[in-house]
């Protein structure tokens, strides 16, 4: 990665952002680890980053924003019916 991407990755990400740990996002999602990588797959979920050898973490930001599409989604299929 060059120098310019990084600068750009590190102004996207402000001060408050956090890496969560899967056990957390499961908390804040409700869906099993399995499901939640099936969705990656897809296109569906947001994508972890790699932390480690073995560790892997969502950001809070990604998650969140996620969680207020599968809201907005689901109230739209309410209204409909």
């Amino acid at each position: 990665m060059t120098n310019h991407n990084h600068s750009n990755i590190q102004t996207d990400l402000s001060l408050t952002d956090r890496v969560l740990r899967w056990p957390e996002v499961q908390r804040r999602v409700g869906i099993c680890r399995s499901h939640a990588h099936s969705l990656v797959t897809q296109g569906k979920f947001p994508r972890p980053i790699k932390l480690g050898a073995r560790a892997s973490g969502w950001l809070e930001k990604e998650i969140n924003e996620w969680l207020v599409q599968r809201i907005t989604a689901s109230r739209a299929v309410e209204e409909v019916v």
